[in-house]
């Protein structure tokens, strides 16, 4: 005679380890999300918070809307002056500045032969 504890445990040979593959598949479906999304952009805002600390007075940056100009006086309230003409004056947050077009205008020009 079976017993409803041996009956339970056959279940259906065709589904045995089903609940395991599944687990895997969903834990590569996190491991690749993270991978490919969500540790390029850390490292990138990282990039972007270690740019803006290094900042100092007469460097030329270039904000997000595309304003050029000079670091005249760095505030403590997470603001800068910026000078975009001799005598004219911008108070601008540090997060509106562009890493990558700052880069892009202060890398030195190639020279050709």
């Amino acid at each position: 005679m079976f017993s409803f504890v041996q009956l339970l445990m056959a279940g259906n040979p065709a589904q045995a380890g089903g609940g395991m593959v599944n687990l895997i598949l969903m834990g590569s479906i996190i491991l690749v999300f993270w991978l490919f999304m969500i540790r390029p952009q850390a490292k990138k805002a990282k990039d972007q918070k270690k740019f803006i600390d290094n900042l100092q007075k007469g460097d030329k940056i270039v904000t997000i809307a595309g304003i050029h100009g000079t670091v005249n006086k760095i505030n403590e309230d997470g603001t800068l002056q910026l000078e975009i003409n001799p005598g004219s004056y911008v108070k601008l947050e540090k997060s509106a500045i562009s890493m990558e077009w700052t880069a892009a205008i202060n890398k030195p020009v190639a020279e050709k032969k």
